[in-house]
Formats: structure tokens, C-alpha cells, sequence
């Protein structure tokens, strides 16, 4: 009885967010859908990459799936506040579960080719376009303002704990049993989130339509709204740089576990799980310092370490150095990007909710096109490392401008004001 009471109390103080019944629903269904997403995404990189033996058609694999976000995440954000978010998402992940399907039936009949991929790419990106704002929104329906930067380190926790799990199973799955497994049991995974949506019963914020404001109209005023404050844009465009030159690891770790470390799907999949690891770390550390808020120091600290980090890996050609390197730059990643869709969603006022953080997966995952294309590049005429060191460079000076450019802005308090 003692046990089960500080169990419970373990879970009110560090993981409080689950005690919101709707939250658990979403929660479950998401641990066990992200493991199949994560195995899906490191067995199309190998694939295509066995398929076409080029890391720069590798990285417009990554342009094509990410281009649908970059062009329409601002339509999404104007327009998915106006029906409830949790039938949006049951319609968002049904097409990606289809689409998963598609693939591994492909790969089964031995009728894969690049060409389809890209196409496939492309439709999940413009299901993600939707998706991604209309899960970061739906979050503060499900747990309210005060256990909101908890439910958003779950989150982490859960898509990091994938990011080991699924690619460690993948990896056995494709050196064994095909690619075509990977993206088949993806496919199933989905039956579980979908279950835990039906399940939720909550009053949805819908926002009110107003006949004689349109679209465009609606657009442009969540980008002034965005523009005026100087929060939101410092994150928004810290976001924009690190999103853009510090998450290509789709295209730089298959090439370099072949290309530097000359090995083959499960040192691929091992590296990932180092990643994943450093990431899961930072997910729990987030999770039970989430009642103190998002930190300005702990966003300018995380975006100067990633991208050293992402230079230290352009000097390495250790397995075990790389690896050290990956869980340490995926502790980081967490860090910045818990605190960034925290500040971002706890300090935006209702009714620009949905648009901010249409910018936000604009900028995060909107930006990956133009990041993956230049990966690819760079690592087809400079080498893995080469790819690293300049994605490391081209991450730190930015950030240091804009950095440096707001220090000597007045003063403003490290935790944002709830709105």
C-alpha cells in the first residue's frame, strides 16, 4: 500500500501531466505508434539509399516529405482552429497509416521504386503539415496551462524512448527480415493512437469565424502578432536556424556509418539509439523541472552546444566518439526544444495559439527541405564529416547574431507571463 502511494506521488510530482485522463489516452496510443514511426524512418533512409547508393538523393527524400509543411503550415495554422483538433488528428493518422501500408506493400511485392517513395514522402508531409500544429495546440486542451510544459516533456520522453526502441527493432528487422517489415508494423502501430483519440472526451477550442476576414487576412495577422513581441520572434527565429542546420540526422548518419565508419544497418541503427538516448535523458530532465517553466539561459545554452557538438563531429572518426557525441547533441536537442514549444505555447494568447505554433512547425520541421538539401549536398562533395563541421558552422553564427542582436533589447523576465 506504502509502494502503490509513492508510486502515485512519483507520478503527481514528475509526470503530472498523467493524471488527466484524456492525456493518458493520447499519451499510451502515442508510445506505442511512435516505435513503428521510428523504425519507418530509418528503413526508407537505408532503403533509399540502397536503392540509389546518393546521399544527395537521400536528402531530397527529406526535401520532398518537409516541403508540403515549408509551403502550407501557415494555411494549417489559420484554418485548424477551426474545427476540433481531436477529429483532425483522427483523420491525420489514418492517412499516414495507410500510407505506411502502401509503402510496405511496395517493398513486399518488389515493386519499390525511388520515384514512388518521393511520392509517398510527399503525401505524409502534407499529412504532417496539419498534424504537427494540431498536436502541439491540442495538448492545452487535454492538460490546461499548468501541466502543459510536462505533457510536452512526456511527449519527448515517449518519441525519444521510440527513438531507441524503434530503431534497435528496425535495424534487426531489415538486416533479417526486409525493409518492408519496418514500414508494415508502422502501419499497425497507428491502430493504437487512433484508439486512444476516440477514447478522449474533451470541449475543443474552436475559434469563432468571422465572415468578412479571410484566410490571407487571418495569416498575416498571426505574423504581426508574432513580429510585436519579442519573445515569440527571438524563439521563432532560434528555432528557424537550429531547425534548419542541426536535425538533418536522417540524411548525415546513414552516410556516415557507411561512408566514415564502413559498416553496415545495425551500427546505423545503434548510432540512432544513441541519439535517442541523449534525447530520452533530456526528456525526463525536462519532465521534472517542468513545474519551474521554460528558461531563456537554458534556450541560448543549448542552441551554442548543438551546433559544437555538430562541429566535433566533423573532426571524428570513432565509433564510440560519434556515438558519445550523438546522445550528448540528442540531450540538448530536447532541452532546447521543450523549452522553445513551451515558452511558445504558454505565452501565446488563445486565439493566435494555433498560428504561432503553425509557425513554429514551419520553422522546426518546415525548414528541413532546405537543411536535408544541403546536407545531401555537402556530404556528396565534402564527405559525412565535412557535412557535420558546416552544419555546425552555419548553426552557431547565426544563432550568436540573433543572440546578440536581443541582449541589449529592455529587459524581459526569463519565464514568460502565462497569457
Amino acid at each position: 500500500m506504502n509502494l502503490r502511494h509513492a508510486g502515485m506521488r512519483v507520478v503527481n510530482n514528475n509526470f503530472h501531466a498523467l493524471t488527466h485522463k484524456n492525456y493518458r489516452y493520447f499519451w499510451f496510443g502515442q508510445c506505442v505508434s511512435l516505435i513503428g514511426t521510428w523504425m519507418q524512418n530509418i528503413g526508407q533512409s537505408w532503403l533509399v539509399l540502397t536503392l540509389t547508393g546518393s546521399p544527395l538523393l537521400l536528402g531530397l527524400v527529406g526535401t520532398i516529405q518537409f516541403l508540403p509543411i515549408t509551403c502550407f503550415s501557415l494555411f494549417a495554422g489559420a484554418l485548424i482552429d477551426k474545427f476540433p483538433k481531436r477529429n483532425i488528428l483522427i483523420v491525420t493518422q489514418t492517412v499516414s497509416m495507410l500510407l505506411a501500408l502502401i509503402l510496405s506493400a511496395l517493398v513486399f511485392t518488389g515493386t519499390v521504386k525511388y520515384g514512388y517513395i518521393l511520392v509517398l514522402a510527399f503525401l505524409l508531409g502534407l499529412t504532417n503539415t496539419f498534424d504537427m500544429p494540431t498536436r502541439q495546440a491540442f495538448n492545452i486542451e487535454i492538460v490546461g496551462k499548468e501541466d502543459l510544459m510536462n505533457a510536452i516533456a512526456l511527449n519527448s520522453t515517449t518519441f525519444n524512448l521510440a527513438r531507441i526502441v524503434g530503431p534497435a527493432i528496425g535495424a534487426g528487422m531489415m538486416a533479417y527480415l526486409g525493409a518492408g517489415w519496418c514500414f508494415l508494423l508502422n502501419g499497425l502501430s497507428f491502430v493504437a493512437v487512433i484508439y486512444g483519440l476516440l477514447q478522449i472526451r474533451t470541449t475543443p477550442y474552436v475559434r469563432e469565424k468571422k465572415k468578412d476576414i479571410g484566410l490571407l487576412k487571418e495569416i498575416k495577422d498571426g505574423i504581426v502578432y508574432i513580429s510585436k513581441d519579442r519573445l515569440l520572434a527571438r524563439t521563432l527565429l532560434l528555432v528557424t536556424v537550429v531547425g534548419t542546420m542541426a536535425y538533418n540526422f536522417s540524411v548525415l548518419i546513414p552516410v556516415f556509418t557507411k561512408d566514415v565508419l564502413h559498416m553496415q544497418e545495425k551500427t546505423y541503427g545503434l548510432m540512432m539509439s544513441c541519439l535517442g538516448v541523449g534525447s530520452l535523458i533530456g526528456a525526463l530532465t525536462m519532465s521534472f523541472r517542468s513545474k519551474k517553466g521554460p528558461r531563456l539561459s537554458l534556450i541560448i545554452a543549448c542552441c551554442i552546444l548543438i551546433s559544437v557538438f555538430l562541429l566535433l563531429n566533423g573532426m571524428t572518426g570513432s565509433v564510440y566518439m560519434f556515438g558519445l557525441l550523438l546522445a550528448l547533441q540528442g540531450f540538448c536537442n530536447i532541452l532546447f526544444a521543450t523549452n522553445c514549444n513551451s515558452s511558445l505555447q504558454i505565452h501565446s494568447k488563445d486565439e493566435y495559439r494555433a498560428r504561432v505554433m503553425s509557425v513554429y512547425s514551419l520553422v522546426f520541421a518546415g525548414s528541413t527541405p532546405v537543411g536535408n538539401l544541403f546536407a545531401g549536398y555537402a556530404a556528396d562533395h565534402y564527405g559525412a564529416n565535412g557535412a557535420f563541421f558546416l552544419c555546425g558552422l552555419f548553426c552557431l553564427i547565426p544563432c550568436l547574431v540573433i543572440i546578440l542582436a536581443f541582449r541589449n533589447k529592455a529587459n524581459e523576465p526569463e519565464e514568460p507571463a502565462a497569457a
